[in-house]
């Protein structure tokens, strides 16, 4: 009908998400004693000569870094470690690791740990066999075009850092905390997954992992394009089955199915899946990275603490995809006033934050020379005069979430 063509054209093009690229190559390998195939997985990727690093002591104490290196010893494989990574890591690690697989002419980097390690270990991959220095990649002044295969056994389902090209580091001189997104010469070229060996985390740290796989999602999730059903939905059901196998990993930290589920949360949410076809924001993680670099909070911690500041920001400003994430993450009931249902699903995010032992207030971040000023100049200096894209925040704007923060 050719009275209907114009109207057909119409709808479809609105129907239409944005151009996107998805390219997730990392071979996960999942489940009990899959450390055991470390070698195996090495070799198959290539790699002959390794630099092994790792954590501050929980991959040791377990007895994780002695079944590794067993299973390195029976491929024959050279190794050298490199142990000690502290969480946020810092441009000074990276160049250590730099020499140091220089030296002993690494052609591999395997991170044994959680995202501190991976990020430090994409960095050095990075950062081996350039001319430069790594931190132009960091600075934005130069592009990630190869790098070294890098290699992932995870202990701490938080970051992401394992299914994904992204990598952050602190520069010690300058407190700068910078993230790295490299959609493909740094994603690791295989995952070993075994949540046996989260049993062991301590519950804040189970929690603030929880809130960083979260946060990637919502980072992604609030944005202003249109008609990304699929993508929404995905997200919703990731960060509702985080809501719920939360608790029970808290309450029962050896039982291996729901440690498995948040596991394997923690992986797709930083996958790129949950944000294909979206406009992405991560203003928030922007706002954390200075709480973190300058005072020296867990990330998740920081986020837990954020991100509500961020909500209640955006309910005045932007209150649309607040008001479906209430709805369709915390099952709020519609009321017909969009304002109360978003608070009221801010309200019950607190609530659960709560629940699994998280701040919501930097008073409850344990920080006592809370510098706004100081945060909000260098947060601009570094992301420059906008930050985010759901409300590109001004200067004033952001400072306004700093102050929230403040405050339950």
């Amino acid at each position: 009908d050719r009275e209907f063509y114009p109207y057909l054209c119409l709808t479809l093009k609105q129907m239409l998400m944005n151009n996107f690229e998805f390219y997730s190559p990392t071979d996960f390998v999942f489940g009990k004693n899959t450390e055991e195939q470390t070698g195996l997985l090495v070799k198959r990727f290539g790699g002959k000569r390794l630099l092994v690093v790792y954590g501050q002591g929980h991959a040791v104490k377990s007895g994780l870094m002695d079944r590794v290196e067993k299973a390195l010893k029976e491929a024959e494989l050279y190794y050298v470690l490199l142990g000690g990574i502290q969480p946020n890591p810092t441009d000074e690690e990276v160049y250590k690791g730099i020499d140091l697989g220089r030296q002993h002419n690494v052609d591999m980097i395997l991170a044994v740990g959680g995202g501190s390690a991976i990020d430090a270990a994409k960095a050095m991959a990075a950062g081996i066999p350039d001319d430069g220095d790594f931190w132009d990649f960091y600075e934005g002044t130069r592009t990630v075009e190869s790098a070294l295969p890098v290699g992932v056994v995870l202990t701490i389902p938080a970051a992401g850092s394992e299914g994904s090209g992204n990598s952050v580091i602190t520069q010690v001189a300058s407190n700068k905390k910078i993230s790295l997104r490299t959609p493909r010469a740094l994603r690791p070229k295989f995952s070993i997954l075994n949540p046996e060996l989260t049993y062991s985390l301590p519950p804040y740290q189970t929690s603030a992992g929880a809130v960083d796989m979260m946060a990637h999602i919502m980072e992604r999730y609030f944005t202003n394009t249109e008609h990304t059903e699929l993508t929404d939905r995905l997200s919703e059901s990731i960060l509702k089955t985080i809501i719920e196998v939360t608790p029970q990993v808290l309450d029962r930290p050896e039982d291996y199915d729901a440690r498995a589920t948040l596991m394997w949360c923690g992986t797709l949410a930083h996958t790129g899946l949950c944000g294909t076809g979206n406009v992405e924001d991560w203003s928030s993680h922007a706002l954390e990275h200075e709480l973190s670099a300058f005072y020296g909070v867990t990330h998740g911690a920081g986020l837990a603490v954020i991100f509500p500041a961020w909500l209640t920001f955006m309910v005045e400003h932007n209150p649309k995809k607040v008001v479906k994430w209430a709805h369709c993450v915390w099952d709020v009931n519609p009321s017909g006033n969009d304002k109360e249902d978003a608070l009221e699903g801010i309200s019950r995010f607190k609530k659960f934050l709560h629940r699994i032992g998280m701040p919501t207030t930097i008073k409850e971040l344990g920080i006592d020379n809370y510098d706004i000023d100081m945060l909000n100049e260098h947060l601009h200096m570094i992301k420059g005069e906008k930050v985010g894209n759901y409300v590109p925040l001004d200067h004033k704007m952001s400072k306004e979430i700093y102050e929230i923060a403040q405050h339950e």
